[in-house]
């Protein structure tokens, strides 16, 4: 199954009846599927259909889907509420008349709300009936043309987070064949740290100062966090070659990296290993900030 991004534009349009219908769908992130629909007075009656159908097409994303329809080749009559323009005019010439105020224009009144009216022509049954199935049929079209764009930006998403992926596992390798990490080094370094210790002060117990050193060593020993980061790098190019909705497995994952990679450098013992750690852990940031765009 692909990758699919969470973010798209799609534009569809149809025309029935001397009536043109145009959809546009924007799409951005969201934590689940949310679709918010503008539609024209009289047209309420498809909203619950539009939004099963954008439902059940995507399972995360903030969708806006507008919808546009106009009528052309109709002659329509205009209708003019006289005895209201008569009012609002009068009301002009008071204006003029006692506060100076300039006078009022044919247009200006006419583009007065309530003053001039444009009714849509009546619409029988059979034409409502075939209007709505165009409009659904071409919200369908724009559907499928969101998720293509969702889907080539996921197949770009895919290949990004994919190299991402490779380069924490490079860095983990370094962590792991870094010369701080060989034994002798490490026991070199202790022994060192030991006698500066036991020539700084007599009053020492050799054996818990040896006991401590122990503990010290352990707690520097950075196997397991490569044991799992090795581990997150073998799920993380699992779940993109699975694809599908894996957003949020793989936001999950990226927290694993990073706790790991804080991990690393608090218990490094060299400015080598720390240098990785940092590494790691700006690669994380730039892994999970591609992933919060994944469906």
């Amino acid at each position: 199954m692909a990758l699919q991004s969470m973010t798209g534009f799609a534009r569809s349009s149809a025309d029935v009846a001397g009536v043109a219908i145009s959809w546009e769908l924007k799409s951005v992130n969201g934590k689940t599927v949310d679709a918010r629909l503008r539609l024209p007075l009289g047209f309420e009656r498809i909203e619950g259909l539009a939004r099963q159908a954008i439902q059940k097409r995507f399972s995360r994303g903030n969708i806006q889907a507008t919808l546009s329809v106009a009528k052309h080749g109709a002659q329509v009559q205009p209708v003019i509420n006289e005895a209201f323009l008569k009012d609002v005019a009068a009301l002009a010439q008071r204006l003029e008349q006692q506060f100076g105020a300039s006078p009022a224009s044919a247009d200006g009144l006419l583009a007065l709300r309530g003053v001039l009216d444009l009714p849509e022509t009546a619409e029988d049954d059979t034409a409502r009936l075939s209007s709505e199935g165009t409009i659904l049929a071409a919200l369908d079209e724009a559907l499928g043309g969101l998720e293509a764009a969702r889907l080539a930006e996921g197949r770009a998403l895919g290949d990004l987070l994919a190299g991402h992926v490779t380069i924490i596992e490079q860095l983990t390798a370094r962590a792991e064949t870094d010369p701080s990490r060989q034994p002798a080094i490490i026991r070199q370094r202790l022994a060192e740290q030991v006698a500066l210790l036991m020539d700084a002060s007599t009053n020492l117990d050799e054996q818990r100062l040896h006991m401590e050193a122990a503990f010290l060593a352990t707690k520097a020993d950075i196997r397991e966090e490569i044991d799992r980061l090795t581990t997150h790098v073998a799920s993380g190019r699992a779940l993109l070659a699975t694809g599908g909705p894996i957003g949020r497995k793989l936001d999950f994952l990226a927290q694993e990296f990073n706790r790991e990679s804080n991990t690393l450098c608090s218990k490094s013992n060299s400015g080598a290993v720390t240098a990785i750690g940092l590494e790691l852990k700006a690669v994380v940031d730039q892994f999970r900030e591609q992933v919060q765009n994944l469906e």
